[in-house]
């Protein structure tokens, strides 16, 4: 058996909102997570949505101030964040391979209301801020563990391209199947 890294000594996620990040920019949520490929490249961890457990995403959830580490660059690192969601959603432990960059969530914001749905504008398109801004790693899964954070909270399952793709298009999450698009997975 291979030996426990800090992040799977985690029993517990972390709850509520009070300590995430959110941009100065546009006011989006900052959230991190990870396209988890098999070594194989034919495979991606997909895990059930926390909203909706037919509804299939990537493990990803919000990024906490304490959590954000400056890289070699000056930018802000989020890498910590996509490490700890991964493991608690997904119970997948392995090693991030690539920075996939930044995918922000157009949906409409959840307090969205009824005045800015009529509104129009010149180009008959509502404009909004982004609801989150997602920076989304590759890792490479070592293992999948049993017991994990959230195990009583959702299913996983490895998927190929295509049925992933269908997936994440079912949960009308474009910006995650950008993310997957990014990935080196085996599109077949």
């Amino acid at each position: 058996m291979s030996e426990i890294t800090e992040v799977e000594k985690v029993k517990v996620s972390r709850e509520g909102r009070d300590n995430q990040l959110y941009s100065a920019e546009t006011g989006a949520r900052v959230v991190a997570g990870c396209v988890c490929l098999t070594a194989t490249l034919d495979k991606v961890l997909l895990i059930s949505s926390s909203a909706d457990r037919n509804k299939w995403i990537i493990p990803k959830g919000g990024v906490e101030i304490d959590e954000v580490q400056t890289g070699a660059s000056g930018e802000p690192d989020y890498t910590r964040s996509a490490i700890r969601e991964t493991w608690e959603e997904g119970g997948c432990v392995g090693e991030i391979v690539a920075n996939l960059g930044t995918v922000q969530d157009m949906r409409p914001p959840k307090e969205w209301n009824n005045k800015f749905r009529e509104e129009t504008h010149t180009d008959n398109i509502i404009k909004h801020p982004p609801r989150s801004e997602f920076h989304i790693f590759e890792m490479q899964i070592a293992t999948l563990r049993d017991e994990f954070p959230e195990a009583g909270k959702r299913d996983r399952k490895l998927a190929t391209y295509s049925e992933a793709k269908r997936e994440l298009e079912k949960a009308k999450r474009p910006e995650l199947l950008e993310a997957l698009n990014r990935s080196r997975i085996i599109k077949d």
